[in-house]
């Protein structure tokens, strides 16, 4: 009897191991560029689960490891400035000197967007100044490769996942391709959109039948379009303690940068 059950068992273990689901190891994350290349052909499946078509499945096979991305994501250093050491070195004075300029050149343009979107000019154009300095640099980084390399290292690979996806469906859409050059951290256009963002909340406002955030007049529709899907309140102030100062911190974590947005934006709008 005990030699059957031995059998039966032996038996019983080789059907269980046979139905078990084989485990398929997915690459893991990486903090160098050696295990970069094994990590995209594991990303693949995510990204055509997510929806990604042929052309953004190209661009992620053509994305190289950004050595300059990691490097800026390791050694982000103004945010830990005081507020006017922090306002001084992104020249927060010759941003408002200009913006008034800009608001007074293209009132017409501001007024129709503040009548849309509920953003007053001010917000808007402090946020063109910060970025770009009005599209002036719009940086020098292959968006696709910096943010498909930020999802890969191990730092923040939840955060920064949807918006790889993001910028691969851009590359099916059209809008960017894999050679297209943002900020160090993946940021596109003239307000530096992360482009999970840039595809949700891109707006088309020239009505050319595509949004490009390398034009001023889709890019900060963009921008006030974000802000009111996140709670802007129209006529509502946005110095710290009004209602939409904490809108300010959607667009940017950083607390000097809400700062310097609230003073740079009421100086420009003269309020």
């Amino acid at each position: 009897m005990r030699s059957v059950l031995f059998v039966l068992s032996r038996a019983a273990m080789a059907v269980v191991i046979c139905l078990a689901p084989v485990a398929v190891s997915a690459a893991s994350c990486g903090n160098s560029a050696a295990g970069f290349d094994t990590w995209k052909s594991s990303f693949v499946r995510t990204a055509k689960r997510a929806g990604v078509g042929q052309p953004g499945l190209t661009a992620l096979a053509q994305a190289r490891y950004a050595q300059g991305t990691i490097n800026a994501d390791r050694n982000q250093k103004s945010f830990k400035y005081s507020l006017d050491k922090f306002m001084q070195i992104r020249g927060a004075a010759t941003i408002v000197a200009q913006g008034k300029k800009r608001k007074a050149r293209n009132a017409g343009f501001f007024d129709a967007l503040e009548k849309k979107y509920g953003v007053p000019a001010g917000i808007l154009i402090a946020i063109h100044g910060m970025e770009t300095a009005f599209g002036s640099y719009m940086g020098d980084s292959q968006v696709v490769s910096a943010i498909v390399t930020l999802t890969y290292d191990c730092r923040r690979s939840s955060f920064f996942e949807p918006h790889a996806i993001g910028a691969l469906k851009l590359v099916d859409q059209g809008a960017i391709t894999s050679a297209t050059l943002g900020a160090k951290h993946g940021e596109l256009g003239h307000t530096q959109f992360l482009p999970g963002n840039a595809l949700t909340y891109g707006q088309d406002w020239n009505r050319d039948g595509r949004v490009d955030f390398y034009e001023m007049g889709d890019a900060l529709a963009s921008t006030a379009h974000f802000l009111r899907k996140k709670g802007w309140k129209r006529g509502r102030g946005y110095q710290p303690g009004d209602p939409n100062h904490k809108v300010l911190k959607k667009w940017n974590a950083a607390t000097v940068y809400q700062q310097s947005l609230a003073i740079m934006g009421r100086q420009i709008d003269g309020s």
